[in-house]
């Protein structure tokens, strides 16, 4: 499933001859600010990154999570990933996620991904709720969050992994 996300496109993440993601994947998840947030995943080789790519595909199929790269339109150049997680299409939720590799930060990437992913969710999909969580000191989700429409709910009682504070915020259809 891709989505056109105006500046930029939502496509599957790829390791083919066509497109091959693995690269930039091992360098995102190299980067400080990234590994600060996404504890669950090591990608430290294109092994690790395929299994990952696998992941994502495996996931989607099984109902459990759409994961979609971001992409640049014209070169198809992964810019971040952006997710629709612990899908419950009975209930109608999710929770979003979504991350950008350093390069592309401070250019809208996950504000303009994040909100074509919930269109689609709440479109197609037909959830009603969708949640999204991060770190009390990740100031750049708060505004993604906002820039989302999203509703601050505020912080779960449980910390995260990195022992911080988790922010909830939600948003309905």
């Amino acid at each position: 499933m891709e989505i056109n996300a105006g500046e930029y496109y939502l496509r599957q993440l790829r390791a083919d001859k066509a497109i091959d993601d693995r690269p930039a994947l091992v360098a995102a998840f190299a980067d400080p600010t990234h590994r600060k947030y996404v504890l669950n995943y090591r990608l430290r080789d294109l092994d690790e990154a395929t299994e990952y790519v696998a992941l994502r595909v495996a996931q989607w199929a099984g109902d459990e999570r759409c994961s979609w790269a971001v992409a640049e339109p014209t070169t198809g150049e992964l810019l971040g990933e952006v997710g629709l997680r612990d899908l419950d299409l009975d209930l109608g939720y999710a929770e979003a996620s979504v991350w950008v590799r350093a390069a592309s930060r401070g250019k809208g990437v996950a504000s303009t991904a994040l909100n074509a992913a919930l269109r689609f969710g709440f479109g197609g999909l037909g959830l009603r709720e969708v949640s999204y969580r991060y770190e009390e000191t990740n100031e750049v989700s708060a505004s993604v969050a906002r820039k989302c429409g999203f509703t601050l709910v505020g912080p779960e009682p449980a910390p995260a992994p990195t022992g911080e504070r988790l922010i909830r915020w939600h948003r309905t259809a």
